[in-house]
């Protein structure tokens, strides 16, 4: 079976001018364990709600969503929650740290919606991600890819499965942003199963798979060839 497998997904909201426009229609998408997957397409094309669909953040129109087993469709909002804690990490482009948090609270409050705390675990992560001598800092103490890779610890921990990283390059320069693909790949080759949302060709081609969007709808799902995402093992 599966990691992940969606079928019939359908979502739509209601336009400014009264219409309802359709933003997902996705016959089948389905992802083995180990996956390293890029989610191609221009901006503001239905890439960033899929994600929030697989994550179980928004609830589809009509379709399921199987994650590990479970029919994410079928849970109520606090069991979608759960699921979510336990067995996904998402990687936000705006990372989502807590300001006046430090680097290590911010991973522990991750943990805090999962198994719990580990405080031992969390001072692992951030040393994984290069930051082991910046637990103490807070967001506003780091560099934009520093941020970004505190944003890759929080992600990690409470070990998912799945890790989804939406557009996780894109605030960032192309030496740093090369940094955060590195990281992606070592963490795919570690075990972890990997969809990236990206608009970039590059970005895109160093995945082992790339799965391209158009107004909401698969219109390519292929292989890389010789696709690398070098790095560190994590």
């Amino acid at each position: 079976m599966p990691l992940l497998e969606v079928s019939d997904l359908k979502k739509s909201f209601w336009a400014p001018d009264g219409t309802r426009c359709t933003v997902i229609d996705v016959p089948r998408f389905a992802l083995d364990e180990r996956a390293q997957v890029a989610l191609q397409g221009e901006s503001g094309l239905g890439k960033t709600t899929l994600l929030h669909l697989i994550a179980g953040i928004l609830k589809p129109d009509s379709g399921r969503i199987w994650l590990a087993g479970q029919d994410l469709t079928a849970l109520d909002e606090p069991r979608r929650d759960r699921v979510r804690a336990m067995s996904l990490g998402y990687i936000f482009q705006t990372f989502n740290l807590l300001p006046a948090f430090t680097c290590l609270e911010n991973v522990l409050l991750g943990m805090s919606f999962g198994p719990g705390s580990d405080r031992s675990f969390a001072k692992k992560l951030l040393d994984r991600v290069g930051l082991g001598g910046r637990l103490g800092y807070c967001p506003r103490q780091l560099s934009t890819g520093q941020q970004q890779r505190v944003a890759v610890a929080r992600a990690l921990a409470n070990r998912p499965r799945l890790v989804l990283a939406d557009e996780p390059t894109g605030n960032l320069d192309s030496a740093t942003s090369d940094e955060i693909l590195d990281l992606l790949g070592s963490l795919n080759r570690a075990g972890k199963t990997v969809i990236l949302v990206t608009h970039e060709n590059d970005v895109a081609a160093r995945a082992r798979r790339i799965v391209r969007i158009k107004d909401g709808v698969v219109v390519a799902d292929e292989a890389v060839a010789n696709a690398s995402l070098p790095g560190v093992h994590a």
